[in-house]
């Protein structure tokens, strides 16, 4: 019995131990991204291309507007013919529209493909620095508490994204 006890108290001081040995630290990739002048011109390419496809989508919508206004003014002087065919006409602009809203800022859209070109291969780039950081330093695992993970607190001083802006070559 007394085996099993020390077995036991020795398998449990050896998993405290373990546990105590992990090493981690904590980055603000928000932060690191915000300071790479990469990062910058690419973010503002993207906001060039996403202002110039919004301004399409509000001339079409502009248009489309007109045809409802063009269309409640004539209504009642237009044949039922005539009607079916504004209708469609107008159904057929909503629908472009919304197509053009999908192609542009839907799932896999254009804005969606560009960002892919554009910041892809920065976040890329900052995700291999952080993976040497974690190498070199022998770190176990490494949260990044700019979005989506909820820290809570962390010491300033396991804050590591200065070293990681230092392995990308940024001051």
């Amino acid at each position: 019995m007394q085996k099993i006890i020390i077995t036991f108290c020795a398998c449990f001081l050896l998993a405290i131990s373990t546990a105590n040995a992990q090493r981690y630290a904590v980055i603000d990739s928000k932060y690191i991204l915000e300071k790479l002048p990469d990062y910058k011109e690419s973010q503002k390419k993207l906001d060039q291309f996403s202002e110039m496809w919004q301004q399409e989508i509000d001339k079409k919508t502009t248009d489309l507007n007109q045809m409802y206004k063009e269309y409640d003014a004539e209504q009642v002087m237009l044949s039922d013919d005539l009607k079916k065919k504004r209708e469609d006409e107008i159904y057929n602009k909503e629908k472009e529209l919304r197509d053009l809203q999908r192609k542009r800022f839907g799932f896999e859209g254009d804005l969606f493909k560009k960002r892919q070109e554009l910041i892809k291969p920065i976040q890329d780039k900052v995700y291999n620095a952080i993976q040497k950081l974690a190498a070199a330093k022998l770190y176990d695992f490494i949260l990044d508490k700019s979005e989506g993970i909820t820290v809570i607190f962390a010491d300033p001083k396991l804050d590591k994204s200065d070293d990681v802006l230092k392995e990308l070559g940024v001051k």
